[in-house]
């Protein structure tokens, strides 16, 4: 069975390569802000980790994740940030909460798997 990853993006181009691209070793759930990501969290889903975009309308990315973040039912789904924002790494260091991983917009795919790898992997060795 697939593990399931919540991506959340309001470009639709990064929706669709994101899901070419992992689809074939994930099952992937698309929404296009915070608002509706949470919403589908809300309503019973658990993801194995969440790639969310930093930069959107409607609950931005540090909204949602913040949000993920101080829940007592989400706090440990693992996230990686996926942004165009040219001071990712300033910004990742100034939030109150962690982040598994950060990646700059535009991505290598490859680098992208590698990072939802090595995340996931951390992520099941501390829950064993």
């Amino acid at each position: 069975m697939k593990r399931t990853l919540l991506i959340v993006d309001d470009d639709l181009s990064i929706l669709k390569l994101l899901n070419f691209i992992l689809s074939k070793e994930y099952d992937i759930v698309v929404k296009n802000n915070g608002i509706e990501a949470f919403s589908w969290l809300e309503d019973g889903n658990m993801p194995e980790l969440i790639i969310s975009d930093l930069q959107m309308p409607y609950f931005d990315g540090q909204s949602f994740v913040k949000n993920v973040k101080i829940s007592g039912f989400y706090r440990d789904i693992p996230v990686i940030l996926l942004s165009a924002a040219h001071d990712l790494d300033t910004q990742v260091s100034a939030m109150p909460f962690k982040v598994d991983a950060h990646i700059h917009k535009p991505f290598n795919p490859t680098a992208l798997k590698t990072a939802i790898n090595q995340v996931l992997q951390v992520y099941e060795s501390s829950n064993i």
